[in-house]
């Protein structure tokens, strides 16, 4: 999804795309290790810049739901089921079992439990949480807002990888990662780049394409806004059909005919590609094309081909270091090392990049409650003002939600991979902390409170 963090992009994605990605991982049961590693065979337990995350210690009881003298059971909120995207069971996975193998959390093990939404049952995943689980970690949900007051309703804390939609991005007892900040424009670092420093000749031209679908209308309408709002004009917006287009040309020749020069793309990257490639062959090359971060990965370059030689594809990753840093970026290196030992053959993704920032996030939280309580936890990850996930993205304040991050990180499709672009980073090599701020003036929907369901943070205990 912090910003859509893969957000409703990933809502589109799934909605549009289905089951594009196979994984041999669709079970719904326990994830992650037990704590089998002797003391003397224990890994490290520290992560990238934090110390100690995980260790053996001494617990008092607790009374909460999910906690025992022995171990700790949450959730982890997936699409698998409709998806097969085994992402974040993956990560799941093997930070449960590398942190169980270091002591666990004070010394109780983390089980993890996969809840599978299957795109349209997030209700029925929630209410299962509800009954067991002690809190929803590293994980998300597509359609996650169908969920959101059943979670808060059985004050279920969430530390999500990714939130997608409105009435659930910066909900109550919901923390973000890298930070919630609902009602602005989490793009506008990124967009400030595309318009008035790399390609300013574009601003007046900008074309949005975007599937039909309920959600992708309105972020549609967030982009059109947010466009205008930094200095530049939407002079093309148009729709594809959810069920998939059997000839991309005549919306590339739309986009030639606008004289589009900026292509903000909604929708799949398997679509996408399409569309690129019927731009390259009537000849028509936009400035730039904002892919967004789910074309960030290998299938869409396989996709597009000969069209990235062609087209300038760009996306935004939420100020999270880019996999193509991990050389240079320890913490990267660790989640890369640590699929190697505990998932061998698993893909290290940036939504798994974004789930171990979660999970760091929920387990150094915990660790430092006396007793383990869903308050203590929810209380210590929201005192975090510069939380970085060892390393793995830029600070992020999580104190609070009505500011938005002033980082990002823009990363380019090129024929050889994914690459830095050249934003000119003035962060650690690879983010930019210079980005203004824009609140939507329209009401877009609000995100979801403990009111609305006639609860108050009193009653968490």
């Amino acid at each position: 999804m912090r910003r859509l963090l893969i957000g409703s992009v990933t809502v589109l994605t799934v909605l549009l795309a289905g089951c594009s990605t196979r994984s041999d991982n669709a079970g719904s049961g326990a994830a992650g290790g037990g704590n089998s590693a002797s003391a003397s065979a224990r890994p490290s337990a520290d992560f990238g810049t934090l110390k100690d995350v995980c260790g053996s210690g001494t617990v008092k009881s607790s009374s909460d739901q999910g906690v025992t003298d022995k171990s700790i059971q949450v959730g982890v909120m997936t699409d698998i089921g409709y998806t097969k995207n085994s992402e974040f069971p993956d990560a799941a996975k093997v930070f449960t079992s590398w942190c169980n193998d270091a002591g666990g959390i004070n010394g109780r093990k983390i089980v993890a439990v996969t809840r599978d939404s299957r795109l349209m049952q997030v209700r029925q995943a929630v209410l299962a949480a509800c009954k067991s689980d002690f809190a929803l970690v590293g994980g998300g949900s597509a359609l996650d807002a169908l969920g959101v007051q059943d979670r808060l309703k059985c004050l279920l804390p969430a530390f999500p990888a990714q939130s997608s939609q409105i009435g659930a991005i910066g909900s109550d007892l919901q923390v973000l990662s890298g930070g919630a900040a609902p009602g602005y424009f989490q793009y506008a670092g990124y967009y400030t780049w595309l318009l008035k420093e790399k390609y300013p000749d574009s601003a007046q031209k900008v074309g949005i394409i975007s599937g039909d679908a309920p959600v992708t209308k309105v972020m549609s309408a967030q982009f059109e806004e947010s466009v205008a709002g930094l200095g530049g004009k939407v002079s093309y917006n148009d729709l594809y059909p959810a069920a998939g287009v059997s000839d991309w040309t005549p919306y590339a020749q739309s986009i030639k005919n606008k004289g589009v020069k900026g292509l903000v793309f909604l929708g799949d990257f398997a679509s996408l590609a399409k569309l690129e490639q019927a731009l390259t062959d009537i000849g028509y090359k936009p400035d730039w094309i904002d892919a967004n971060s789910n074309a960030y990965g290998p299938a869409f370059l396989q996709l597009a081909g000969p069209a990235l030689a062609a087209q300038h594809n760009y996306a935004e990753l939420f100020a999270t270091a880019p996999l193509e840093s991990a050389a240079d970026n320890p913490a990267t290196q660790q989640v890369i090392d640590l699929f190697k030992k505990y998932a061998p053959g698993k893909q290290v993704t940036y939504p798994v990049l974004r789930a171990f920032s979660a999970w760091l996030l929920f387990a150094t939280a915990a660790k430092d409650c006396a007793e383990l309580t869903r308050k203590c936890v929810y209380d210590n990850a929201v005192k975090q003002t510069a939380w970085t996930g060892g390393g793995l993205q830029a600070p992020a304040d999580l104190s609070r939600q009505d500011v938005p991050s002033k980082c990002y990180t823009i990363v380019e499709a090129t024929a050889k991979g994914w690459q830095l672009a050249d934003f000119k980073p003035t962060t650690g090599g690879v983010y930019r902390c210079d980005a203004p701020t824009y609140k939507y003036k329209a009401d877009y929907g609000k995100p979801a409170t403990l009111a609305s369901v006639g609860k108050s943070m009193a009653d968490l205990k």
